[in-house]
């Protein structure tokens, strides 16, 4: 199929444009930074434009759905969010370095997906078949796209502050391109405050869905219960800012532990747990 061809072609330029990042985070050529940003919209478009080919040669096997109803679709559109989330920040702020740290995100999710997951589009179980698909996945996975660029900022944070607090040379070298500690800190809370609310509308319309398919919104299935874990982490790294002034290493830290309770909850949950969400494992 033609869209497997582009989306293979689409890690290509997200391999390029975290190689070129990289190298801009050494050498501190802005036209190398530069090259980093275009090959990531680039690869952005590329993939853009195969998920719509996807789309159409599912209508074309007789099946007809949004591609977003199995893992490995779900996952090349986590990565492909991440890309989004970035690109609109790079365009904002022009922190390019923090390429650096977000690219290796989606290009991970494009090669795994393109060398280890069933690439075949199978039909949906009737679970699947209603437009809350459509409404629960978008903003689930735009809200995990959020949370994955503040756990890339927030390393970022960690490792420059850690420089700082011990004035090693490091600080006013390779580490002279990352932002201010205080703006790395802004755009976690930013990136957040985006994720956040989605992540809570992901919610809600997944209890609608849940409702809709099985009669009840909320059955405790461990899909839900991981996703409520997760709501919560970031609704305390909220709180904590608003109420009791929560910035630099620890909200960095919350960031970054929630990130990895996203993963788990999307990965681990799907992968190494039963339950109403099985859909989405690898068989």
């Amino acid at each position: 199929m033609l869209s497997a061809k582009l989306f293979n072609i689409t890690t290509i330029f997200y391999m390029a444009s975290t190689v070129a990042f990289f190298g801009y985070l050494a050498g501190r050529n802005r036209y190398v930074g530069l090259a980093g940003t275009l090959l990531a919209w680039c690869g952005f478009a590329i993939q853009g434009v195969a998920t719509g080919l996807r789309w159409k040669e599912s209508y074309a096997v007789g099946l007809g759905h949004i591609p977003l109803a199995n893992l490995y679709e779900s996952v090349v559109f986590f990565s492909w969010s991440i890309v989004l989330i970035f690109g609109i920040i790079d365009l904002k702020y022009k922190y390019r370095v923090i390429g650096a740290f977000v690219m290796p995100f989606a290009l991970l999710g494009m090669t795994w997906a393109q060398l280890y997951l069933p690439t075949d589009i199978s039909p949906l179980m009737p679970a699947l078949q209603s437009n809350w698909l459509t409404y629960h996945v978008l903003t689930c996975f735009l809200g995990y796209a959020a949370f994955a660029v503040a756990c890339g900022v927030s390393i970022m944070y960690l490792i420059k502050s850690r420089s700082e607090s011990k004035a090693t040379d490091a600080a006013g070298g390779l580490l002279a391109m990352f932002p201010p500690t205080k703006a790395l800190d802004e755009l976690n809370y930013k990136a957040i405050m985006v994720g956040f609310p989605l992540l809570t509308l992901g919610i809600i319309t997944g209890a609608a869905w849940a409702n809709y398919a099985w009669g009840t919104y909320w059955s405790w299935d461990p899909k839900e219960t991981w996703s409520l874990i997760v709501w919560f982490i970031y609704a305390a790294f909220l709180h904590a800012r608003f109420t009791k002034g929560w910035v630099g290493r620890r909200a960095a830290w919350l960031s970054v532990i929630g990130f990895a309770a996203t993963i788990f909850c999307y990965l681990g949950v799907n992968l190494f747990l039963s339950g109403l969400h099985s859909y989405g494992s690898l068989n």
